[in-house]
């Protein structure tokens, strides 16, 4: 009995000195935490000239002159409405073909880089290392870069975000592969079918619901990546909205309407994209 009672003793030692390490560990590791976001604050701070602290009074001067502007003119937001609904329409469809493109050569290049699927096994590294390179460079960086070769116009904002959505897409298309079932794989090889025709008839059919979810959810994102754009040269309404934000008192009622805009249509795209994953996922469940 007294032997039975020392191992508890010795347990509950045991376990009370684990977790005082892990509250230690945690504790320091928030302090490195805290203390790198100070310096990193400070440093931001010194490159801005110092200017955070004397400008933070004055953070809500843009929406009270943005108000002030468009109070008296909300007769006239309708017609801003039908002014930018054009510009509107382009950074959907910015969104849209870039999406589909994106999501083409991520199914591509995920189905190269998955294990027990990949037509070049040697070349999986290769392949995932390229996914890699293109979600890490920004889309604005590919905007500028193709903006100063194409000139302005949506082409170079489709292309930046189509590049960068082929490798974000590319990794989770790739996840969604490695749980995919081999058998309706290796039963079509077993008949000699090509690899083209294995991952068409049989891989695709049981990942294609998870395929269209991401992709609807990266549409939304592409939406928001799209308008940003704009403000440096790549159309949409994103470029009317620097427009008439450059422009200062007079227009902001302008930029209030395409604020508005940007804000019911992703609000909008954000309900249908969630239903319909929404339904896939209960349907896939069932």
């Amino acid at each position: 009995m007294s032997h039975t009672a020392d191992q508890l003793e010795t347990t509950r030692s045991h376990y009370l000195a684990l977790i005082q390490r892990k509250r230690l560990y945690g504790g320091l590791m928030l302090g490195v935490f805290a203390l790198l976001l100070i310096s990193g604050f400070m440093l931001a701070d010194d490159r801005n000239a110092g200017g955070f602290w004397a400008g933070l009074p004055n953070i809500l001067d843009f929406p009270a002159d943005v108000l002030a502007d468009t109070l008296p003119k909300l007769d006239q937001l309708p017609g801003h409405f039908l002014t930018y609904l054009p510009a509107l329409i382009e950074t959907i469809n910015i969104a849209a073909v870039s999406t589909m493109i994106g999501a083409g050569f991520a199914i591509v290049l995920s189905l190269l880089s998955t294990r027990g699927l990949a037509r070049w096994p040697r070349l999986i590294s290769l392949f995932r290392r390229t996914m890699d390179i293109m979600r890490a460079i920004p889309e604005i960086v590919i905007a500028l870069v193709l903006i100063f070769i194409l000139g302005g116009g949506p082409v170079p904002a489709m292309i930046a975000i189509a590049f960068h959505t082929a490798g974000a897409l590319g990794k989770l298309f790739s996840e969604v592969n490695e749980n995919a079932d081999l058998k309706p794989v290796e039963g079509l090889s077993s008949v000699g079918a090509s690899w083209f025709q294995r991952m068409f008839l049989g891989v695709l059919p049981q990942v294609a619901p998870n395929y269209f979810s991401y992709a609807l959810l990266r549409f939304e994102i592409n939406i928001r990546a799209s308008a940003i754009l704009g403000f440096v040269g790549a159309g949409g309404i994103g470029y009317e909205l620097k427009n008439a934000m450059s422009w200062g008192l007079g227009k902001y009622d302008e930029a209030a309407a395409i604020f508005i805009l940007l804000f019911v249509t992703i609000v909008i795209f954000d309900q249908l994209s969630s239903h319909v994953r929404n339904g896939l996922t209960h349907k896939g469940g069932h």
